[in-house]
């Protein structure tokens, strides 16, 4: 048959009029019946009213087509997945925050007393490191050079993190030497008053000192800092020169590398090669947080499950913190230390004294960043000195 014939409708095979399904030669074929049914009664030529070389595809779409292999790609079911990926994934960080929220170490550290500072603008943390050797053996203070069987718990690292309702973050150092008043045990060096009476007499000395009120208290050991940096696979810091302290045991080559949890502890303890001693110290000890805190809130660190996670838990479970404190806040000032205004607090004269050699704050330029912090205000550049590696 041409492909212009006019028989294109015709039968193929003419029958007698009687037979079933069929009507005259040359008239339209039998329609299917409107109910689904047996295909009896219809050409086996026939399916739906379509050749069946031509339906071919067609039945092939109406059965396996889709009810079979491809019926998972249907839009209900992928959205199906994803709302179940997405609650597995919700229900696992829950799980998660709650587990690490229990492992942070509370202490009844910020009471209230007569004369303390009233709230201000912001939030206020007082951040300490000690040289408490909890969690360390006897053959890790001997790798470590923090001396061995060393009692009591001291404090050279003294921070003041004020995070202001608006504007970046500002990381101030209170020098261990500074010599202020410390409650029921008269003028002495800042950091005897953690010696004299922990956390708790350290956080009123510094409110009395400043005339800020601490809202929120974190403190950490040596062991817990190792533990730390090396959960995050160490800290990249870039040495301006060669560094060997065996006070500290600290011995390092000048360029840029990865601190392990030892180096780390080290550098932030050395002060006995630096002309300014705990001065550089403290800019030291400023530079390496914002590194070590850049790199645990990075993408390469949040975007690794495992990753954050150890690092999230060995920080967690290295922190002493107050009994208000919880780990959403935690998080926050992790990312306010990213990029932190740095300074240390001004001071006037160094002097020797019969507690030893200390250092004086200049109070009425002290007082001037103190009010600023207080009131929400910028503290004036003049008194913002930054940090350097020494």
């Amino acid at each position: 048959m041409s492909d212009g014939s006019n028989d294109w409708f015709r039968d193929p095979a003419p029958r007698a009029s009687g037979q079933a399904g069929y009507r005259s030669p040359g008239a339209w074929p039998e329609q299917p019946p409107v109910h689904a049914g047996s295909s009896a009664g219809r050409s086996p030529q026939y399916q739906g009213g379509r050749p069946r070389e031509s339906g071919r595809g067609y039945s092939g779409r109406g059965s396996s087509g889709r009810g079979g292999g491809r019926r998972w790609l249907r839009p209900r079911r992928i959205l199906a997945i994803i709302a179940l990926v997405v609650v597995v994934v919700l229900v696992l960080s829950g799980v998660m925050y709650f587990y690490l929220n229990s492992k942070l170490t509370r202490a009844n550290v910020l009471v209230d007393y007569a004369g303390r500072p009233a709230a201000s603008d912001g939030q206020n943390w007082l951040i300490t490191g000690s040289d408490s050797r909890q969690g360390l053996s006897r053959k890790q203070e001997r790798q470590l050079a923090t001396g061995v069987g060393i009692g009591g718990h001291r404090s050279d690292t003294v921070m003041l993190l004020h995070i202001p309702s608006s504007g970046p973050a500002l990381l101030v150092s209170l020098p261990r030497d500074s010599y202020v008043n410390i409650p029921g045990f008269g003028m002495n060096k800042l950091n005897a008053a953690y010696a004299f009476g922990g956390p708790k007499l350290l956080a009123k000395t510094v409110q009395n000192a400043t005339g800020l009120r601490v809202d929120h208290y974190m403190g950490i050991g040596f062991g817990g800092l190792v533990n730390v940096v090396d959960a995050v696979g160490g800290v990249r810091m870039c040495i301006p020169q060669n560094l060997d302290d065996p006070a500290s045991g600290l011995h390092l080559k000048k360029g840029c590398q990865t601190l392990t949890g030892a180096e780390a502890l080290g550098f932030v303890r050395t002060r006995h090669l630096f002309a300014t001693q705990d001065l550089q110290r403290e800019q030291n000890q400023r530079v390496f947080i914002k590194a070590l805190l850049t790199k645990m809130t990075s993408v390469g660190t949040l975007a690794n499950p495992f990753k954050a996670f150890s690092a999230a838990n060995g920080a967690a479970g290295s922190l002493t913190v107050d009994k208000g404190t919880q780990l959403y806040q935690l998080i926050q000032v992790a990312f306010a230390l990213r990029h932190p205004e740095t300074t240390t607090v001004p001071i006037g004269a160094s002097e020797t004294l019969a507690v030893g050699d200390v250092l004086v704050w200049n109070q009425a330029q002290a007082q001037r960043m103190f009010d600023a912090m207080k009131n929400g205000q910028p503290v004036p550049k003049s008194l913002i000195t930054g940090s350097k590696v020494g």
